[in-house]
C-alpha cells in the first residue's frame, strides 16, 4: 500500500511542478506552485516519520525571501525604464551621431528595449544610445 501512496505523491508533485513551469517560466516556481508542493508533501508524508516542521518553515521563509527579491527587481526595472524615458525625452528634436559616425540625424522618437534606448531618426534610421554617441 505504501507504493501507491508514494506514486500518488510523486504524480501530485510532478503535476504541480509541470503547471508551475508552464505558468512561470521566467521566475521558476511561483508562490502558488510552492504551496501546492508543500501541501502535497504534507498530505503524503509518512505518519510514522513526519517531516520536521522547522525545516518546512525554513523552506517557506526562504521562498518568501526569493519572492520579495523578484518583486523588488521588477519594481527596480520599472523605475529604470521610467528614468531612461525621462532622460531620453530631452533628446527629441536634437541631432545624434552614432559612435562610428556613419549614422546621423534628428531624433524623431525613442524606445526603451532590452538592448537599451533606441533612437529613431527623422529619416527612419535607428541608433542604440551608448558610449560614443554624440548629441548636438
Amino acid at each position: 500500500m505504501s507504493n501507491v501512496t508514494s506514486t500518488t505523491a510523486a504524480s501530485t508533485a510532478a503535476s504541480a511542478v509541470k503547471s508551475a513551469t508552464s505558468s512561470e517560466i521566467k521566475t521558476g516556481l511561483d508562490y502558488n506552485a510552492f504551496l501546492q508542493l508543500l501541501v502535497a508533501q504534507m498530505k503524503n508524508q509518512d505518519p510514522l516519520n513526519p517531516t520536521d516542521p522547522t525545516q518546512q518553515m525554513s523552506q517557506l521563509a526562504s521562498f518568501s525571501n526569493v519572492e520579495q527579491s523578484i518583486k523588488l527587481n521588477q519594481k527596480l526595472e520599472a523605475m529604470t525604464t521610467l528614468t531612461s524615458l525621462t532622460q531620453a525625452d530631452s533628446l527629441i528634436g536634437r541631432k545624434l551621431t552614432s559612435g562610428d559616425g556613419v549614422v546621423s540625424g534628428t531624433v524623431k522618437s525613442l524606445q526603451v528595449t532590452n538592448e537599451g534606448t533606441v533612437a529613431t531618426l527623422a529619416d527612419g534610421k535607428t541608433i542604440v544610445l551608448g558610449s560614443g554617441v554624440k548629441v548636438e
